[in-house]
């Protein structure tokens, strides 16, 4: 057997991608996913086309080979995301609330205000926050007729993604989640490695939902001989940022990446400590090897490549996303206008959920160009606002980068984090190694590979970026940013709503 099929299965889209005995990528299949937006804040997938999506991207990769030279299946997936199905038949009871879904803020407000943020956030290492799995699950069982009865007679199931789509492969045979998955629901205990009871009594969750925990490679079960023609192993499971620490070799501690997608989400490895941050960063599982927990500090942006689309699709400045390199080139570099793209609130380290957002900064010869580039930098900012608290977090001043998902193809955007960051900045070969990690996990499953060492050293780098941007024009910038963001968000004091004409003379 020669292969491995590793399926990605994001926000906007699902894919699959086959890898040849050494991990390299040979073909991919895409399918764009649509959301829904029932309400303010509301974001929503149809479960069902979630899994057609899947299974018409993992036949479309297979076609050039013979299912039964596949050697085994790795997952990755959009994490958080919420679905609730039918044990008995496997329809989902509601449609699957994505991550980026605001809806429980006043039931996080609630729980926050009542105290419960300290014990939350010691034992998940997380924020309550509507980010997370729990009061989204809450949700869905509270506002479906009958849910919750059926919850605790245990007719239903819970899971992430993963888990849907682990159900569905495997024709309904395993319930399972991978521990990296699990960490991300706010109700898993990342230091005992267990569904927690006080926290599944303090979110009001029956135990009988939820799936069984395993490593980030292990045995997930087969798929349904009438799916592919034959049975694949599945060995390797974990969501989407985590598989991209993977993909990108980040096996020792203190190594860092960032991923680009639609979303933007640092981490960095911390070893076998739980490093708690002092800047309302998240602790989180790296990955899980051989029932050993390795750890991670993450900050999420929620809206990354996801204003590039807004642009596109919202505002119709462009036809397609590869035009925003050459747009951006044409602008000068400080024309003060600032983006702040917090379109479903704000994530770390503000983690404003009522923030919204905004354009400041704008005059008579603001153009096409410079919303564009607006857009991009406010990734580098936002970049920079994790990864400056995240030094802050483990006491130095400088982290190397690798940088992964659609959006570090335009180079302009590159260039720009290194400036923003005063950092370099390094691309790989692989860009897309959220698919390459959840390959790198079945690979370990089936044996291929002996050690995380031997994965490392598949790690290839393509290009650097050296920031080249002055510190005074750096730090002008970015206070300009820093006054933007106060203006939009919900706690803003007096002082800051009226800095209109300040955030933007900073970066004149």
């Amino acid at each position: 057997m020669s292969y491995l099929l590793s399926i990605d299965q994001g926000t906007t889209s699902s894919r699959a991608v086959l890898f040849d005995r050494s991990l390299r990528p040979l073909v991919m299949a895409q399918r764009a996913l649509a959301q829904s937006f029932p309400g303010d804040g509301w974001v929503e997938h149809d479960a069902e086309a979630i899994w057609q999506s899947v299974l018409g991207v993992c036949r479309e990769a297979l076609q050039p080979v013979a299912p039964a030279e596949v050697a085994a299946i790795g997952i990755t997936n959009q994490r958080e995301s919420t679905v609730v199905w039918d044990r008995a038949t496997g329809e989902p009871i509601h449609p699957v609330i994505v991550w980026q879904d605001r809806r429980t803020v006043a039931q996080c407000e609630a729980l926050a205000a009542a105290g419960h943020g300290e014990v939350v956030r010691d034992r998940t290492g997380l924020l309550i926050d509507p980010y997370f799995s729990a009061t989204k699950l809450a949700w869905i069982l509270d506002n479906v007729p009958g849910a919750r009865q059926r919850a605790e007679r245990g007719e239903l199931a819970f899971g992430t993604v993963d888990s849907y789509l682990i159900w569905r492969l495997t024709g309904g045979r395993r319930h399972l989640t991978d521990a990296t998955n699990a960490s991300r629901t706010l109700l898993f205990n990342i230091h005992t490695q267990q569904w927690d009871a006080e926290l599944l009594a303090l979110f009001d969750i029956p135990a009988a939902l939820l799936p069984a925990v395993c490593d980030s490679s292990d045995d997930y079960g087969v798929t349904d001989s009438t799916l592919f023609g034959h049975e694949i192993p599945i060995l390797g499971v974990a969501g989407d940022q985590h598989a991209a620490l993977v993909g990108q070799a980040c096996f020792e501690t203190g190594m860092l990446k960032s991923t680009y997608g639609t979303g933007c989400f640092m981490m960095l490895n911390t070893g076998e400590r739980a490093v708690a941050s002092h800047n309302r960063l998240l602790t989180t599982l790296a990955y899980r090897l051989n029932g050993v927990p390795t750890y991670a500090m993450e900050g999420s942006i929620f809206v990354a490549g996801a204003t590039v689309q807004w642009l596109r699709d919202g505002l119709g400045l462009f036809e397609d996303a590869a035009e925003t390199e050459w747009l951006a080139e044409r602008t000068r570099g400080s024309h003060g206008v600032y983006l702040v793209p917090a379109f479903t609130g704000l994530g770390a380290p503000h983690w404003d959920p009522r923030a919204r957002g905004a354009i400041l900064g704008l005059t008579r010869d603001t153009g096409i160009a410079e919303l564009v580039a607006a857009g991009l930098r406010s990734v580098c900012f936002q970049s920079r606002d994790l990864y400056q608290c995240m030094m802050q977090d483990v006491g130095t001043d400088r982290g190397r980068l690798r940088v992964d998902g659609g959006m570090v193809a335009n180079g302009w955007l590159m260039q720009c984090l290194a400036d923003v960051l005063g950092q370099e900045v390094d691309r790989p070969v692989v860009r897309e190694t959220t698919a390459q990690g959840a390959a790198y996990l079945a690979a370990l499953g089936v044996g291929w590979y002996r050690s995380l060492d031997e994965l490392a050293a598949l790690w290839q780098c393509e290009r650097t970026f050296m920031p080249a941007m002055s510190a005074g024009m750096r730090e002008s910038l970015y206070a300009g940013w820093q006054m933007a963001v106060a203006r939009v968000k919900s706690d803003r004091g007096d002082d800051q709503a009226n800095a209109s004409h300040d955030a933007m003379s900073l970066a004149g």
